[in-house]
C-alpha cells in the first residue's frame, strides 16, 4: 500500500500504472470545454416502491458541449437525502456534474426509490438495498446503450459511481456487497429474493453493471470486511466531526437512529490493511458534506477526486509537472507494511508527514503564478504533490527566501513539503492555485 499521512489529509495509494496519452491535452486533469449540455429526465428504468405502487426512475445526463470524442468515461452520481428525500438536481450533484462534464467526461445524475417505514434498520437496509438496484439499473442502462443506439459515446471499460452521504452508501453498497448472506443479520435471503436481489429489475436486465471505480462523499459500509484485495478502487472524502454519517464507525442518525456502519475511516484502514487502491482525504473537523455550502471545500473536493479519476484514465505521469525540470518524475511513496488490523492500523509511512521540525512562511496562499517559500533555515529542496500523492515538482535551491515558478501547473490543490540542509522536513502544506 503505497500512501500519504497528514493531520488533514490520509492517501493510501497503490499499483503504480503506466502513462498513457488520454490526458495529454488536458482533458480529464483540466476544464477544457467552456461548457456542457445536459439532457433531462432521461427514463432508465422502473421498480416497485416500499409502498408496493410503480416508480419511474429518471436521469439526468451531462456532456460537454461539442464534444467528438467517442469512448468517453462515465461518472453516474447519486444523491443523498437519508434515503427518504433529496433529488438528482441537488446542488452538489449538479456542481459535480457541470465541473466533471467539463473536463471531458460524461455524467448522470440519477434519481432512485426513496421512502420507508417504520424507521428502523431492517426498514434502512431494505431501502438501501431499493438504490443499489437502482444504481445498478442505471449503470446497466448505459451499457445496453453502448451495444445498441450508441446515443451517448460511453466507453464501458471506464464506468464509475459516486454519491453523497446516502448517496455514497449506496456507491458503496453496489460496489462491495456481493452476497446476499452477508446482510443476513438485517433480511433474509428469501426477502431480498423476493425484492429482486442485489442485481435488481430496475431496467435494462441481462446487461453489465460492472463499474471501475468508487467516489464516496461522507458515506459508510455496513462491514469494512466487505472490502477485498480484488475489489474496485476507492477515493474517499469525510468530515472528522460528521455527526450523520460517522467518520468512524457508529449510527447513522439523520435525526431518528437507523444503521450501526463503518465510516470512511474503517475503509481507510481495511483498504491499507489489505493492499487494496485507496485515496481519503479528511476535513478535520468538519460536518456532514462539508462541500455543499463551503466553495473552497469545494474545490479541493473536486481536485481530490479529479485527481483519483486521472489515476484511473491510465495518466499516471504528472500531467501538471513543470516542463525542462531537471529533476521531474512521477514519484509515488514506497509501500508501507501494515499488522492486518482495520481498526487499530494507522499504517503510517515515510510519506508526507507532519513534522515539525522547522518552521517557514508560505505565501500567496491561494497562489496565481509565483509561490514564495521562507525560513530562518537554510532551504535545500521543494517538493510539490498533487492530492493522490504524485510529485509534479522538485527542485533543489539552498537558499532561506525561494520563488517557485508556478506558470506550469495547473489551478488546483497541492501539498508543499520543504526540506532544509540537515534533510529534516517541515510540516506539510495544503496550497491552492488559482489562474
Amino acid at each position: 500500500m503505497k500512501q500519504i499521512l497528514l493531520s488533514t489529509l490520509f492517501l493510501s495509494i497503490c499499483n503504480l500504472l503506466s502513462a498513457q496519452t488520454p490526458c495529454d491535452d488536458g482533458r480529464y486533469s483540466s476544464t477544457v470545454f467552456s461548457d456542457f449540455t445536459k439532457i433531462s429526465n432521461i427514463t432508465y428504468g422502473s421498480n416497485t416502491s416500499w409502498t408496493g405502487g410503480s416508480t419511474t426512475l429518471k436521469m439526468d445526463f451531462y456532456e460537454p458541449e461539442g464534444d467528438t470524442e467517442t469512448e468517453r468515461p462515465l461518472l453516474v452520481w447519486v444523491h443523498g437525502g437519508s434515503f427518504i428525500g433529496g433529488s438528482k438536481t441537488d446542488p452538489d450533484m449538479v456542481e459535480f456534474s457541470e465541473r466533471f462534464s467539463k473536463m471531458g467526461y460524461a455524467c448522470a445524475s440519477i434519481d432512485y426509490r426513496l421512502g420507508f417505514f417504520p424507521f428502523d434498520s431492517a426498514n434502512a437496509v431494505k431501502a438501501v438495498v431499493r438504490a443499489v438496484q437502482d444504481l445498478r439499473g442505471a449503470v446497466r442502462y448505459f451499457y445496453k446503450d453502448k451495444q445498441t443506439v450508441n446515443q451517448y459515446k460511453i466507453d464501458t471499460n471506464k464506468i464509475f459511481i459516486g454519491g453523497s452521504s446516502a448517496g455514497a452508501i449506496t456507491a458503496l453498497h453496489m460496489a462491495y456487497l456481493d452476497d446476499a448472506c452477508k446482510i443476513s443479520d438485517y433480511l433474509n435471503e428469501s426477502t431480498i429474493s423476493s425484492m429482486g436481489g442485489l442485481e435488481g429489475t430496475s431496467g435494462s436486465t441481462g446487461y453489465s453493471s460492472d463499474i471501475q471505480g468508487v467516489v464516496n462523499g461522507c458515506g459508510a459500509l455496513a462491514r469494512y470486511s466487505w472490502i477485498e484485495i480484488d475489489d474496485v478502487p476507492l477515493c474517499s472524502i469525510h468530515g472528522t466531526a460528521d455527526d450523520v454519517v460517522k467518520y468512524n464507525r457508529g449510527v447513522v442518525d439523520p435525526g431518528t437512529p437507523l444503521m450501526y456502519l463503518d465510516g470512511s475511516r474503517m475503509l481507510h484502514e481495511r483498504a491499507c490493511a489489505i493492499g487494496l487502491e485507496e485515496y481519503f482525504y479528511t476535513f478535520p473537523g468538519a460536518g456532514h458534506v462539508p462541500y455543499i455550502s463551503n466553495a473552497s471545500i469545494m474545490n479541493t473536493t473536486v481536485d481530490f477526486i479529479r485527481d483519483f479519476l486521472v489515476k484511473q484514465m491510465g495518466c499516471d505521469e504528472a500531467i501538471l509537472q513543470p516542463e525542462n525540470d531537471p529533476m521531474e518524475t512521477a514519484f509515488l511513496y514506497p509501500i508501507n507494511d501494515c499488522d492486518g488490523n482495520p481498526i487499530d492500523d494507522e499504517c503510517t509511512s515515510s510519506g508526507i508527514a507532519e513534522n515539525n521540525s522547522f518552521d517557514l512562511e508560505i505565501y500567496p496562499n491561494p497562489a496565481q503564478n509565483e509561490l514564495t517559500i521562507k525560513s530562518d533555515n537554510l532551504l535545500d529542496r521543494i517538493e510539490i504533490y498533487n492530492l493522490v500523492g504524485q510529485r509534479i515538482y522538485t527542485k533543489n535551491y539552498m537558499l532561506n527566501e525561494i520563488k517557485v515558478n508556478l506558470s506550469n501547473i495547473e489551478s488546483g490543490s497541492y501539498i508543499v513539503r520543504v526540506f532544509d540542509n540537515q534533510n529534516r522536513t517541515s510540516k506539510a502544506h495544503l496550497i491552492e492555485i488559482n489562474k
